[in-house]
C-alpha cells in the first residue's frame, strides 16, 4: 500500500510538473504588448565636424529642428540639463540631458513630458553624433533613438500604434536631418 501512494504522488507531481511546462511554453503565445522600438537615421554632410557639432552641440538650442519655434532650457551643458521645446502650433515637448561628450561629440537625452497626439512615443530616448569623414573634411550626423508606442497597452488605435511611432520619429528625424545638412551646408 506504501508503495502505491509513493507512486500515485510521484505521478501527480510528475503531471504538476507537465502541467507547468506545458503552461510555460505556451505562455508567450498569449503575451502580448508593445515592444521596444529603434529608429536609426543619419545625413552626411560636406563640413567639418566641428563646424556641425557647433550648430547641434549645445543641448539648450534646437533652432535647427523644423517644428521647433523656440528652445527654453536651464544647466546647458550639464548632465540633468532641461529643455522645453515649443513647437509649430503651440505644443511643448520637455526633455532632459543624460549623457554629454563634447570631445566625442556626442549627447543624449529623453523626453519627460509629450502629448502623444503630438509625438506617438513614451519612454523615448535618443542620441546625436557627429563622426568625421576619412579625411576630416565632411561629417556624418546619426540621430538614434528607442522609444514605445504611444498607447501602452494591448491593440492600440492606428494613431498610437507600433507603426505610427516609428513613422512619426522616422519623418521628424530625417526632417531635422535634412534641414540641419542645408543650414551647415549654406552657412546660415
Amino acid at each position: 500500500m506504501r508503495m502505491r501512494i509513493g507512486t500515485a504522488v510521484a505521478g501527480v507531481a510528475a503531471l504538476a510538473v507537465a502541467g507547468m511546462a506545458l503552461t510555460a511554453a505556451l505562455e508567450p503565445v498569449w503575451a502580448h504588448g508593445p515592444t521596444r522600438q529603434k529608429v536609426r537615421e543619419s545625413i552626411e554632410i560636406n563640413a567639418a565636424p566641428a563646424k556641425v557639432w557647433a550648430v547641434i552641440g549645445n543641448f539648450q538650442d534646437m533652432s535647427w529642428l523644423p517644428p521647433v519655434t523656440k528652445t527654453e532650457g536651464d544647466k546647458g551643458n550639464e548632465i540633468g540639463a532641461t529643455r522645453r521645446l515649443t513647437l509649430t502650433g503651440g505644443a511643448t515637448v520637455d526633455e532632459e540631458l543624460y549623457k554629454f561628450d563634447a570631445a566625442a561629440m556626442t549627447y543624449s537625452y529623453r523626453i519627460t513630458t509629450v502629448d502623444v497626439k503630438v509625438l506617438p512615443v513614451t519612454n523615448y530616448s535618443s542620441t546625436l553624433t557627429v563622426t568625421p569623414s576619412a579625411d576630416g573634411k565632411a561629417s556624418t550626423l546619426e540621430w538614434a533613438g528607442a522609444f514605445y508606442r504611444g498607447f501602452p497597452n494591448n491593440d492600440p488605435p492606428p494613431e498610437l500604434s507600433d507603426e505610427a511611432a516609428v513613422k512619426a520619429v522616422k519623418g521628424l528625424y530625417q526632417a531635422g536631418l535634412g534641414a540641419l545638412k542645408k543650414k551647415v551646408e549654406s552657412g546660415s
